[in-house]
């Protein structure tokens, strides 16, 4: 088990929560800077489940649907709290489809490199936006005990990364705007 486990546990650490619910946690809170897919979800949940991690009860809504609420167990709040409070490496590579295709941008029409840029640009102005506007639902910076403050730095972080992307595609349209010039200047010159 990797850390899909403990993404797992550390939200039923906060919350019994249903399968379903969980999936949602992922397509929201986490998704700035984890991820899961439902088909990986269930699995986890069974193989958490039969090592003693996690429990659930059964719940009936309505008539007939039943629906699984998952607890963390002592036993896995321990393996939780013990992952948790073990230092790790920072993550310098990551897969990112949008950078590749920039390294490779060489191969592509002058014109298509430009509009790459541009719509690169206008994705992460669009993500920032998105971003300040579930930054305004913390008036302040809450305290470091609640539980609110984690995830205001993790928020936080995920502005300044997009401030960041935002800057440094900003510069690669400004450079590549200035090369489209400088060629244009050689060849009126030949």
């Amino acid at each position: 088990m990797g850390t899909l486990k403990y993404a797992i546990l550390g939200l039923l650490n906060r919350n019994a929560m249903t399968g379903y619910e969980l999936s949602k946690e992922f397509e929201t809170t986490l998704f700035e800077f984890w991820n899961a897919k439902h088909s990986q979800i269930y699995p986890e949940l069974k193989s958490l489940n039969a090592a003693g991690l996690i429990e659930y009860h059964v719940e009936i809504t309505g008539n007939v649907l039943e629906k699984k609420v998952y607890t963390i167990t002592d036993e896995g709040r321990r393996d939780f709290l013990s992952w948790e409070e073990t230092l790790c490496p920072i993550q310098t590579a990551t897969k990112d489809e949008s950078r590749l295709r920039l390294f490779f941008l060489d191969s592509a029409s002058s014109d298509f490199r430009l509009q790459f840029l541009e719509d690169q640009r206008q994705q992460h102005q669009a993500h920032l936006t998105h971003l300040l506007e579930n930054q305004q639902k913390f008036d302040t910076v809450p305290p470091k005990e609640a539980r609110a403050f984690s995830d205001y730095l993790v928020l936080r972080g995920a502005v300044l990364r997009e401030e960041a992307a935002l800057s440094w595609i900003e510069e690669c349209l400004q450079l590549a705007n200035q090369r489209k010039s400088n060629s244009a200047s050689q060849k009126n010159r030949a």
